[in-house]
């Protein structure tokens, strides 16, 4: 018979005679190195008015400190999917995961789609704006590099070697080849045991190397912050004030409304506790204006959180490409903005049409910087080449555009993860309550919990069974 929780409470806190006393656990600094980035972001901040030149020398430091943390994105996705596949039984749990997710980032994309709609149409965003010649050749510039066609970029999936994926640094080619490694070891069965503790060695190795790279998050989220106000600068933030802030609360709309109901309704989670729970990711994202800089932590904590690894190794990589929820709001409302400035308004027929292709383009596109930019730059340029000129009106201010964009995906990627793995019963639902409870704290020093969870002296009440038995 299995002891109650009161009884299992009470072995954990017994005396020493009953058992060893456990090791006062180490204090969490990490809360410093956040501190840390908060009084970056402001001092970057003050740094681009106060010297806009000085400050546009700074880019390569946010841009060098970005490129650290991608650079650890492909070995992270590998070793997370393989473990997570090469330890299920039965490949259909993988399929049923990735054809679920697929099915939803589809949804969502259409919701996205109808919501920028819907606001762009009512708030008129350009009106009023006057285009000048300085701006038309921009636009042009930017549709020439968008990216390629449905076929070229199913083809970019293949990787030219094994190994190119990981030095390419593309995220599909590396879930692609973590998906084929992780089937091949599920059907070697034991034979593939030793195959998978070296991955769970490297991926250890991997996190610890990450935990070093985010000490240095201070000096990037300056570097970024700085370069990114002395580019722009006040003139532009005015002249351009109502789409930008338009843009901000659709995107806080969709995130409370429509994300908040749905892991309430499906998951039966409170939304704000789950975003208080990536509250550093955040902070992350806002001072890099990079989702991706957030996508290691993202997978190492919806783990912690209690989703199995396979439904977050699938769902989060996938999602960084499919479940781009605010590029999807960003493309309508800036379409909807350069027709209204140019004063070639279009009925909804047309931008029905011109959105949708743009949903199917921006798949392409995810990951490259100024991808925004470039997808709808190409959609204006195959739908209604009039409006290319107007893109220059918006590039000032896309990188303040590009920071809810990247909150906007990251917060519909972690709700998603939880859904699908929720929808496949792959979620451990007392493990997420005593989480979001801040009864098992995630360790910032490793990311990884190693199967060595820490009991806290009073675990809260709706904490779990599973939770107490690791102890």
């Amino acid at each position: 018979m299995m002891p109650t929780t009161s009884s299992r409470r009470a072995v954990v806190t017994s005396t020493p005679e009953a058992a060893p006393a456990a090791p006062a656990a180490k204090r969490d600094r990490t809360h410093y190195l956040y501190i840390a980035v908060i009084a970056a972001v402001v001092l970057g901040i003050i740094v681009g008015f106060a010297a806009p030149d000085f400050a546009k020398e700074l880019k390569p430091i946010g841009t060098g400190f970005v490129n650290l943390i991608k650079m650890m994105i492909s070995p992270i996705i590998f070793c997370t999917i393989v473990l997570g596949v090469g330890s299920v039984r039965k490949a259909a749990k993988v399929g049923k995961v990735g054809g679920l997710a697929l099915g939803y980032f589809i949804c969502m994309s259409f919701v996205a789609l109808a919501i920028g709609l819907v606001v762009g149409n009512i708030i008129h965003p350009g009106s009023g704006m006057h285009l000048t010649e300085a701006v038309k050749g921009v636009g042009h510039t930017q549709a020439q590099a968008a990216a390629e066609g449905p076929v070229d970029f199913l083809l970019g999936i293949i990787p030219t070697t094994f190994v190119s994926a990981f030095t390419e640094g593309q995220v599909l080619q590396t879930l692609l080849v973590a998906l084929l490694v992780g089937f091949a070891l599920q059907a070697m069965g034991r034979a593939g045991e030793p195959v998978l503790r070296g991955v769970e060695h490297i991926q250890k190795l991997v996190f610890r190397v990450l935990g070093m790279i985010m000490w240095a998050a201070p000096v990037g989220a300056f570097g970024a912050m700085a370069a990114v106000i002395g580019e722009t600068g006040m003139d532009a933030l005015k002249a351009l004030a109502t789409i930008m802030f338009g843009f901000y609360i659709t995107c806080f709309l969709f995130i409370v409304i429509v994300l908040g109901t749905l892991v309430k309704l499906v998951a039966k989670v409170n939304l704000f506790h789950l975003l208080r729970y990536l509250g550093r990711e955040f902070l992350l994202i806002v001072s890099t204006s990079s989702s991706e800089s957030a996508l290691p932590r993202l997978i190492a904590k919806m783990e912690h959180l209690g989703v199995s690894r396979p439904v977050v190794g699938i769902t989060v990589p996938t999602g960084y490409s499919f479940n781009l929820d605010g590029t999807m709001i960003y493309l309508t409302m800036a379409s909807l903005f350069i027709a209204d400035a140019m004063d070639q308004p279009m009925g909804i027929g047309q931008q029905i049409g011109l959105l949708l292709f743009m949903m199917i383009a921006s798949k392409g596109a995810a990951g490259v910087s100024g991808s925004g930019i470039a997808v709808l730059a190409s959609g204006l340029q195959s739908h209604k080449p009039a409006l290319v000129d107007g893109v220059g009106l918006i590039i000032g201010i896309d990188r303040f555009m590009s920071e809810a964009r990247a909150v906007t995906n990251f917060a519909g990627n972690a709700v998603a993860t939880l859904l699908i793995g929720t929808w496949t019963g792959e979620v451990d639902k007392a493990r997420v309550d005593l989480v979001l409870a801040g009864g098992l704290p995630f360790d910032e020093k490793t990311l990884l919990d190693d199967g060595r969870d820490p009991v806290p002296a009073e675990v809260p009440e709706q904490g779990g069974e599973k939770e107490l038995a690791k102890a």
